[in-house]
Parts: C-alpha cells; sequence; structure tokens
C-alpha cells in the first residue's frame, strides 16, 4: 500500500508552521473541531466542507499563515487519495457487481436455506459479514434490509433478533476491517501493515460480532418487539434476472482480496527477506490495490457474465458503481487534509509532550479520542481520520503488531454510542420503522457493545503482543 511512513510523518512536523505553545494549540484543536462539529451538526453543511472550513479555522487559531495552512491543508489531502482513493474506487465496483449480479442474493438465500429458526440469528451475522467485506456500510444496509425484513416476516420472528445480528455484521467490518474508508486511512496515518492489520481486525472481529450480534438481539429483541414493517419490504434486487453466480465462486470471489492479503502478511512474517523470490511475489499480489483489482477482473467474469452481463451493461454497471463514492472520496481527502493541518502546526508533538508522563496506554488514549469525535460529529469514518491523525506519533517506536493495534483502538471508538448527529442512525430507524428511543434502545447500545467490546479484544491482544 502507498503510506505515509511515521518517519515522513514525524519529518513533516520537525519545523511546526507555528510557534504557538502547548495551550494555544490545544485551544486551536479544540476550537477546529468545535467548528467542524457545528457546521456539520447545527448548519447542516456536508462533511467535506466542514473538514475544509475546520482545517483553515484550526490554522487561524494556531497562529500559522494562512498559505502554509493552505499547504499542509492541499498536501494531506493528496496524499490522502492517492493511498486509499483508488482502492475505495475498487471495493465501490467489486460492491457495485455483487449486488447487480445477484451474487449477494445467492449468498444469501444458499444460507437461509440451511438454516433452521434458532441458527437463523447467526445466519444472518455470517451474511452480513461476508456481505459486509466489499460494501459500504450504507450500500450493505440498503442490500440487506429487503432480506431482513422478509426473513422476520416470513419466519415470524421478532425484527430485533434478525436485524441486530446483520446490522452488528456490517458496522464491525466497517470499523475495523480494510478496505473500508476509515481503516485504510488510519493504517495510512500511523504507518501500519495492512495485512497485520487485516489479520488482528479479524481475530478481534469475530468475537465482537459474536457478542454485539446474535447474544445481544436476544435483550433487544426483548426490548423493542416489533415486527417488519410491511410498507418497506421491497423487490429483491436480482429478481429480474434470468441467472445468477453460483454460491461458492461468488463467496470466493468476496474473499478473494482478503486472502491475498492475508497470505502476504504471513509469508512476511514467516519467511521476513525482502530478497526472498517468494516473498518478492507475495509482496505484489497481496498488497491492496492488486488484491481489489484481481478481485474486480475475476468479478467481472465470476460475477457479471454468469448472471448474463453483456459487455455493454458490465461496463454502465462500473461507471454506476462510481458515481455514489464521489463524496466518500472527498470527505476521506478532507480528512486526510485536516489530519496534515493538525501534524504540520505541531499537535503531535503537544501530544507527545503532554501524555509522556501519563499512565494511560496509547491504545486507550486512541480509542478515548474517537469516541470524542464519534459522539460530536456522529461520522465514524471523520472520527477515524482525525483520531489517526491526532495519534499518529504515538506510534513511533511501536512495532508491527503495535501499530495495527493502534488502528484497531480507533477503529473501535469510532463506533462509540450511535445517535441522532448520525445518517446510519435514521437509516436504520426509517428501514426498521422504529422510533427515536427504540433506535437508541437497539442500534445505538449495539454500536457501543462493538465499541467496548471491540477496545477489550484488543487490550487483550496487546498483551501478547
Amino acid at each position: 500500500m502507498t503510506s505515509l511512513s511515521v518517519e515522513m510523518l514525524a519529518a513533516d512536523a520537525v519545523e511546526p508552521i507555528t510557534s504557538a505553545g502547548n495551550a494555544q494549540l490545544g485551544i486551536a484543536v479544540l476550537a477546529g473541531i468545535a467548528v467542524i462539529v457545528l457546521l456539520i451538526t447545527k448548519f447542516k453543511l456536508h462533511a467535506f466542507l466542514a473538514l475544509t472550513i475546520g482545517s483553515l479555522a484550526l490554522g487561524a487559531f494556531a497562529g500559522a499563515p494562512l498559505a502554509d495552512t493552505i499547504k499542509s491543508f492541499s498536501t494531506g489531502l493528496g496524499n490522502t487519495v492517492a493511498g486509499v482513493g483508488v482502492l475505495i474506487a475498487l471495493g465501490a465496483i467489486l460492491g457495485k457487481l455483487l449486488a447487480d449480479s445477484g451474487g449477494a442474493d445467492q449468498i444469501v438465500d444458499t444460507i437461509l436455506a440451511k438454516a433452521s429458526r434458532r441458527s437463523m440469528p447467526w445466519a444472518m451475522v455470517l451474511i452480513a459479514s461476508v456481505i459486509g467485506l466489499p460494501l459500504f456500510f450504507e450500500v450493505g444496509i440498503v442490500l440487506l434490509i429487503p432480506v431482513v425484513l422478509m426473513v422476520a416476516k416470513r419466519g415470524n420472528y421478532s425484527l430485533m433478533r434478525i436485524g441486530v445480528p446483520a446490522l452488528a455484521g456490517l458496522s464491525v467490518m466497517h470499523g475495523l476491517i480494510p478496505p473500508h474508508p476509515g481503516p485504510l486511512v488510519a493504517i495510512d496515518a500511523v504507518g501500519a501493515n495492512l495485512g497485520v492489520t487485516l489479520a488482528l481486525g479479524l481475530v478481534v472481529a469475530i468475537p465482537t460480532v459474536i457478542i454485539a450480534g446474535p447474544l445481544f438481539s436476544r435483550y433487544a429483541a426483548r426490548w423493542v418487539d416489533i415486527q417488519a414493517p410491511e410498507h418497506m419490504i421491497p423487490a429483491r434486487p436480482s429478481e429480474d434476472l434470468e441467472k445468477r453466480p453460483g454460491f461458492g465462486v461468488t463467496v470466493a470471489t468476496v474473499l478473494l482480496p482478503v486472502v491475498l492479503m492475508l497470505v502476504k502478511a504471513l509469508v512476511d512474517i514467516v519467511v521476513d527477506d525482502p530478497e526472498n523470490a517468494v516473498q518478492k511475489v507475495t509482496d505484489v499480489i497481496g498488497s491492496p490495490l492488486i488484491a481489489l483489482l484481481a478481485a474486480v477482473i475475476v468479478a467481472l467474469f465470476t460475477l457479471g457474465r454468469a448472471a448474463g452481463f453483456t459487455k455493454e451493461r458490465l461496463s454502465s454497471t462500473v461507471e454506476k458503481s462510481l458515481a455514489p463514492i464521489a463524496g466518500v472520496l472527498l470527505i476521506v481527502g478532507a480528512g486526510g487534509g485536516f489530519k496534515q493541518t493538525l501534524i504540520d502546526i505541531g499537535v503531535g508533538q503537544m501530544i507527545l509532550d503532554l501524555s509522556k508522563d501519563w499512565s494511560i496506554p496509547a491504545l486507550l488514549l486512541a480509542w478515548l479520542i474517537a469516541v470524542a469525535i464519534r459522539l460530536a460529529t456522529g461520522s465514524a469514518t471523520v472520527a477515524t481520520i482525525s483520531a489517526a491523525g491526532l495519534v499518529a506519533p504515538l506510534a513511533a517506536g511501536m512495532s508491527t503488531g503495535e501499530t495495527a493495534l493502534l488502528v484497531l483502538a480507533i477503529g473501535a471508538g469510532s463506533l462509540f454510542f450511535s445517535h441522532v448527529n448520525d445518517a446510519g442512525f435514521w437509516l436504520v430507524k426509517e428501514y426498521f420503522g422504529m422510533n427515536v428511543g427504540q433506535t437508541i434502545k437497539t442500534w445505538s447500545v449495539m454500536e457501543t457493545i462493538i465499541s467496548v467490546v471491540g477496545l477489550v479484544f484488543v487490550l487483550l491482544l496487546s498483551l501478547v503482543l
């Protein structure tokens, strides 16, 4: 992955663009974040504009020259988009092919046909986790909601017993597992190894999604016992297709990039010789760009052509997949600009100066910062990007495993207690036909469980690593 190393970040911050003291820098950071929060929550401004204005405000409050602040923001935006922009685009194409070809429906139908009534919540968390790997959270919700509603209606289940596990699977993938934008940017910011982060992310994600999904759904179904709203059950995405790809080939296609990246991480650990021929090959095929590109090319045949798509329809599907991610790319890029502005005004060194005498572990500090920004802005991606920029200097001197855990701690913190300033909150509320109180009792509590349990497992892994 093309990533900024910690040394490069540190080098950029050796000469801060302002001579402000720690007190002024602290006030500047709080003011900059407050500007972003107010613009997003009070004035409903798009997160891209809010992050851009907030970055300029941050530099102004810190006493940095405007020209230097603009340069820092532009540099951060460019570096971030260069590092993760292509990966986000490839992930979007793969997700669109999965949805339009009926591959996602094939996975769903096959698992549901084999699942008993008792195992249905476990089947839903499995479906959501597999489908959630290449899909953005919002896309995953839109794709899975019809399935959740139909299963709940056909089997006469409480909607929460089926819905919470599906939401947990999607949310955990979104917050902890690359190639989702938040984890990718955090990996980029702290100089973590993507393969190792992916491997440890899966170790953390599996028990976390079990606790927050099938287990918590038992209580959520008692607190909010509702049935699937009739008016929200739409047609299946693939109903107009004459054929669709098989279950095995669809799962293999979705998991291909994950397997390639995990193989690279495993070879790096076992062989640990950059001159070794095998490691050279796995370094190439396991790089995120090549792994996702390979999956997309394979998907054109295993998903698109298997569904009977013509060349024209394949081209149209790819084109349609890219338009919706423009906003995501801009938000991620602006978040990278905000992160670089934080680094360049000297905030990283300020955090190092202030935290060197603290007894609080770096992983817990990273989680707390992400939690604070998540609660304030409502965006998991903004929380991840901003927190990664703030704690990046703490990664200096950390081992490969520790920097991966730092990314996961940030990701876990970014999911804490989704509430009324989060678009996901309203999406879940409307789709499931709940009121605000019911959404808080189920969705918001589930997100908090994911965040806290995720942190616990990250801390437990840190004792081993």
